[in-house]
């Protein structure tokens, strides 16, 4: 019932930006946490950004200053702005949120199915 859906992800230039965008969508009662996580091949899953109900955020070293996360309560929304991209951010790039579903009223962690992240010359 409960769906994350990422968009956004594509080719971009080392120095480029990009705007990822994920939107839970079905029988949603509310949305705590939301975040997002990248995976390159060869690495294991890591996490990039996090933000809270709140609004407080948190980063991983690598992207600090360049990525910025945040959230519309209201489209049930998350984004991320990638900035002064760089070939090592090369990766699919998965939102994740923990999600009370409406009919069961039961809460657990969702995953989106990804979105591909290329930053190359």
């Amino acid at each position: 019932q409960v769906q994350l859906v990422e968009s956004g992800g594509g080719l971009v230039q080392p120095g480029g930006s990009l705007r990822l965008s994920c939107a839970a969508s079905g029988s949603i009662f509310s949305i705590n946490a939301m975040g997002w996580s990248r995976q390159a091949p060869g690495k294991q899953r890591e996490l990039v950004a996090g933000i809270t109900s709140g609004g407080s955020t948190n980063y991983a070293g690598s992207v600090k200053g360049r990525f910025t996360i945040s959230r519309d309560n209201a489209k049930n929304t998350v984004y991320l702005q990638m900035n002064s991209l760089k070939p090592e951010d090369t990766a699919v790039y998965y939102c994740n949120a923990y999600i009370v579903d409406s009919s069961g009223y039961t809460g657990r962690n969702y995953w989106g199915q990804g979105t591909q992240v290329t930053v190359s010359s």
